[in-house]
């Protein structure tokens, strides 16, 4: 069991006095539900790992030994000539040279049923445009000084759901929100800077519902954390005293300016579960691998030790450690191991579901198949033996 110490301080709500909690720990407990939503993922990603392998390739061809060579980086535990026969709908199997005179070789390009697929994952980004701007415009917002180093940008992409070429795609079509300085993966530092604040961004997913229940309720509603311990999960009196506190303090928006508070103070604790529930809820799985979220410390004010949050907030947060790793995990979107807060770009993930699971039926009819194929091969071997037999001991008696 994981155990973290920290000396924390909490705010007293009604004199704004101040108070020491020493050696208050906080045991890490496993949730079975969320580890196996992390885990129902693992394969599509691996297949997603070896599609940009090829699409990457000049020509989007690689040559099928090429392609083996790189199995241990893919992290593929079957040969590539395996992984395409049980992937039927992804990959082309075809002869051609390497060079003008060299021995034609097998190589490996997108399969049509792939090139479809393609389609409508661009035509998916295209439907979405207005809310993937919203997203890096979020992102930005929360940043210091309103900038963040593009090259982090390009790597998180996946997990916020932007396009492989959203800096280009998006940023030099929004010329009024964006500004890039420098060139992502070249020489040198680059970074994107927020143009224009658009205030209808600069609202959380928390303040958004708090204005959604007040409308319905005619109440006004104030924003604060949905806090809920998963089943068996007990936390210790100093512990449930702290928690109890610190929901009663003022929520403090990440798009609010945090310029002014200190690192260790109780509201800067508040507005870095408030920046953090607001990320895991712009990511595409609501979840990200803490050394992901752990690179823009500098962009968002985390201080180095900023992981023991999702211990410490365990009714808002869980750290898996599925894998070997650490991931934050945003309870309030799931229900047991199923995503329910949907991001609608998911549609391109449910699109590609539907591509891998029509191959891994293909494939199992075609082994099902030879099976039956083979099984049939027997009877008649064994049925013509048989007669064999018989028609020697015919012979014999004769």
């Amino acid at each position: 069991m994981l155990s973290i110490t920290k000396t924390l301080q909490t705010l007293k709500p009604n004199n704004l006095q101040t108070r020491q909690i020493s050696s208050l720990k906080v045991e890490w407990r496993k949730d079975t539900k969320l580890d196996q939503a992390i885990e129902h993922d693992k394969k599509y990603k691996l297949c997603s790992k070896v599609i940009k392998e090829v699409l990457n390739e000049p020509g989007q061809s690689i040559p099928l030994h090429f392609l083996e060579k790189r199995r241990e980086r893919l992290r593929l535990n079957v040969k590539i000539k395996t992984f395409i026969e049980k992937n039927p709908t992804l990959f082309h199997l075809y002869v051609d040279k390497l060079k003008q005179k060299s021995q034609p070789l097998p190589f490996v390009k997108p399969s049509e049923r792939l090139k479809r697929f393609l389609e409508d994952e661009a035509r998916v980004y295209r439907d979405n445009e207005g809310l993937i701007v919203a997203k890096m415009c979020k992102l930005l917002m929360i940043a210091k000084d309103r900038v963040i180093h593009a090259d982090k940008l390009v790597h998180v992409k996946r997990e916020f759901g932007f396009p492989n070429d959203f800096m280009v795609s998006i940023v030099d079509k929004y010329p009024n929100y964006f500004k890039l300085h420098g060139s992502p993966g070249g020489q040198g530092k680059s970074f994107l800077e927020l143009v224009e604040w658009n205030p209808e961004f600069a609202k959380s997913v928390i303040e958004l519902r708090a204005e959604e229940e007040s409308k319905a309720t005619g109440i006004q509603v104030r924003p604060s954390f949905n806090y809920k311990l998963p089943p068996g999960f007990f936390l210790r009196k100093e512990m449930r005293e702290w928690v109890r506190d610190w929901l009663e303090q003022g929520y403090i928006s990440p798009y609010a300016d945090a310029s002014h508070y200190d690192q260790g103070s109780p509201e800067m604790e508040n507005r870095m579960v408030g920046v953090l529930h607001e990320l895991l809820s712009l990511s595409l799985y609501k979840r990200v691998p803490i050394p992901i979220l752990g690179k823009f410390c500098d962009e968002f004010r985390f201080s180095n030790s900023f992981s023991s949050v999702f211990t410490r907030h365990s009714g808002i947060f869980y750290m898996s450690l599925k894998g070997g790793i650490r991931t934050a995990v945003l309870r309030e979107a799931y229900k047991d191991d199923v995503l329910v807060d949907r991001d609608p770009l998911l549609e391109i993930k449910d699109k590609f579901v539907e591509l891998l699971e029509e191959g891994w039926r293909e494939y199992e009819e075609k082994i099902k198949l030879k099976g039956e194929l083979q099984k049939k091969d027997k009877e008649i071997m064994a049925e013509i033996k048989s007669r064999d037999l018989d028609d020697q001991g015919f012979d014999e008696e004769q």
